[in-house]
């Protein structure tokens, strides 16, 4: 039997305002474990995009909740913001009537080692490990001594494991021994560097190359001039082979099922088969909207066929003959995630869905999990909304909660608060409608009264808002510091 068939799997990923490279892997790792049935549902939430942690648990139904960080250390944000984030106090936290079991991140994982090695060998085929140097790259912080303790653990693993390089040493792009100095720490003809990281972004794509002497400035991504294809490359004297970040190695989805059954043997987690399967409760509420005539949300049109089978499209081409045809749910994640010009749409409820195509599923099972991509954790909400299980939380206990760079977030004046929010929540930008206050009994006032009217149409299920998103705690750190720089000049007069 499947000791997690009746559990729910979410795997933690940061994610980014700026691309979808950073949210890539987890989303794939995830379809690999979901189509391998070990878990009853699996979803992905991120720090910086959609859904946030506090959402992602509108998303599954499950009593049993496993979550993974798809972290390389377990620092600063697994040991204090994800827990934070996550409303857990431990391990094992038990709230609402569901048990959540908080795994240890990917990256500290022994596993990492296979992998790291099988990505040295890949990207330096038939080099001679005599005769190379394997360079291990992190991005060094003061904000947690284990962010380089993972890297440095990995190295002398590799070291004591007598796997045949030349040297092992690691390097970090904003601590010593610094990255750029790759020619200086090491010694052997051939230098293989490996970015210990859990996805190709900034960092692998421009930032890394850059420090490597690769390339003389950041400009273009190195991705769209294939980077990885172009090993070795002449440098220094040396030949250098540069890698893929280790975390988008498809065997990833392996390492994130041998942290839960890590979990398990840890604290003593039984064989759990045998319970009761939790009921399908988001998916009976969308047959009975569909029942009830709701056929829209957000900017999707949702047509039921004679056949039960579903058909999607942006509401705007309803009726168009000529659009490109798609057929899987995990389409949807594509579907959505850029704009018709092509820039990356880090707010799914932006109004800025593109047209031009149709996706045709056959079961009601697959038209949730679409929508899901499509807004994430949005069924949910609505079907907890009309529960009245849903809650919110008050914009000041958010902007309160921050730390590090946004930890003066909460600094904003009231009436700076309902204009930012007035402004950055406008239809325009995003098609949610706010059910959190100010603070507790304090509704939202002026320029942000309206966004907490119901906005959507009788025949469409509502986008709804329990928290603000990162783009309202960025835009309260610059008022923020607009403020502070207002006040110091001040001063100075």
């Amino acid at each position: 039997m499947n000791p997690h068939s009746s559990a729910s799997l979410i795997i933690i990923g940061h994610g980014s305002t700026v691309n979808p490279d950073s949210s890539a892997p987890t989303h794939q790792h995830a379809a690999a474990i979901r189509q391998r049935g070990v878990f009853r549902e699996v979803v992905c939430c991120f720090w910086k995009e959609e859904p946030n942690m506090r959402e992602v648990y509108e998303m599954v139904d499950s009593e049993v909740i496993y979550i993974v960080p798809n972290f390389i250390s377990e620092g600063y944000f697994c040991q204090q913001v994800l827990p934070r984030e996550l409303r857990i106090d431990g391990p094992v936290t038990r709230r609402d009537g569901k048990t959540i079991r908080y795994c240890d991140p990917v990256g500290i994982h022994p596993n990492m080692t296979r992998l790291l090695l099988q990505r040295a060998d890949e990207v330096a085929p038939g080099v001679p490990r005599g005769q190379t140097s394997l360079v291990i790259v992190g991005h060094g912080t003061n904000l947690n001594e284990n962010s380089r303790k993972v890297i440095e653990n990995q190295v002398a693993l590799i070291r004591d494991g007598h796997h045949g390089f030349a040297e092992v040493v690691d390097a970090y792009m904003e601590e010593q021994p610094l990255v750029s100095d790759w020619d200086k720490l090491t010694t052997a003809p051939n230098v293989v560097v490996v970015p210990f990281f859990i996805a190709d972004g900034l960092h692998s794509f421009q930032d890394i190359p850059v420090l490597l002497g690769m390339r003389e400035e950041i400009g273009a991504t190195l991705s769209e001039m294939g980077v990885f294809h172009q090993n070795p490359h002449q440098l220094r004297g040396r030949l250098l082979y540069y890698s893929g970040a280790i975390g988008t190695e498809t065997h990833m989805a392996d390492v994130i099922l041998d942290q839960v059954h890590e979990f398990d043997t840890k604290h003593g987690v039984k064989d759990e088969s045998q319970g009761p399967m939790p009921e399908d409760a988001i998916l009976g509420s969308l047959a009975t909207w569909l029942k009830s005539g709701k056929d829209e949300i957000g900017q999707i049109a949702i047509t039921t066929q004679d056949d039960g089978t579903f058909s999607l499209c942006h509401i705007a081409d309803r009726g168009r003959e000529d659009l490109e045809v798609h057929h899987q749910a995990a389409d949807a994640l594509f579907l959505a995630r850029d704009d018709a010009a092509g820039a990356f749409r880090s707010l799914h409820t932006a109004p800025t869905l593109r047209r031009g195509w149709r996706l045709d599923l056959a079961t009601l099972g697959e038209l949730r999990q679409a929508l899901d991509f499509f807004y994430p954790a949005a069924l949910g909400m609505v079907h907890a909304h009309e529960k009245g299980t849903l809650t919110t939380t008050p914009l000041r206990e958010l902007l309160g909660r921050q730390t590090g760079m946004y930890k003066f977030t909460n600094t904003i004046t009231d009436p700076q608060a309902h204009a930012m929010i007035g402004t950055c929540c406008a239809d325009v930008n995003c098609l949610r409608r706010i059910l959190w206050p100010l603070r507790p009994g304090e509704p939202m006032a002026h320029e942000a009264a309206s966004k907490t009217e119901p906005n959507h149409a009788p025949n469409a299920l509502p986008l709804l808002c329990i928290e603000a998103c990162t783009h309202i705690v960025s835009a309260a750190r610059k008022i923020a510091r607009e403020n502070a720089e207002a006040k110091e000049t001040v001063e100075k007069i």
